[in-house]
């Protein structure tokens, strides 16, 4: 049997604005943690996502060749909110600090080395600036993934986030 409640006009609002009254911890604390092996598709292992690649000595890069399993992405990711670690390589900065980076695995990725496969960097925006300063810190990152391929000067990239909340990865 179901029951159905009838609220009045009222206590819609006395609900309504006690929700908006509550902590933003509280509300903020809708997201769905995170690791970097989340980002590959179910079934696909991490070994299968990697590839060839050649360096350039002149230049001195590396042009990997990942196979299709590298661009795969897991697009129950699409649309959700997320919280994850890793390390900030940035793209674009002012005053007050970054506002624009790409999310990456470990430190030093995609700087003179081979960049990790396209489903293990996340593109990231925030109006809220990290300190320059803090750039070889570990991160927890949060806010709304996007599943989308973008290609850039420093690799293709599979993910997009709208960081909504930055703030020091504890051991």
């Amino acid at each position: 049997m179901t029951t159905h409640t009838t609220l009045t006009r009222r206590q819609f609002a006395l609900l309504t604005a006690g929700g908006m009254m509550a902590p933003t911890a509280l509300r903020a604390a809708a997201y769905r943690e995170i690791t970097w092996d989340d980002l590959i598709p179910p079934g696909t292992p991490y070994s299968e996502i990697i590839g060839e690649g050649d360096r350039d000595e002149v230049n001195d890069t590396w042009a990997p060749i990942f196979d299709e399993n590298g661009a795969k992405l897991n697009e129950s990711l699409d649309g959700q909110v997320i919280k994850m670690p890793g390390y900030i390589l940035p793209l674009e900065s002012g005053t007050e600090g970054v506002t624009e980076f790409i999310l990456v695995p470990y430190v030093g990725a995609c700087i003179h080395v081979p960049p990790p496969p396209p489903n293990q960097l996340v593109f990231a925006t925030t109006t809220q600036p990290w300190p320059s300063d803090s750039l070889w810190d570990a991160i927890w990152v949060t806010g709304t993934m996007t599943t989308n391929l973008i290609s850039t000067t420093l690799g293709d990239i599979g993910y997009a986030l709208d960081v909504t909340d930055i703030e020091i990865y504890e051991w």
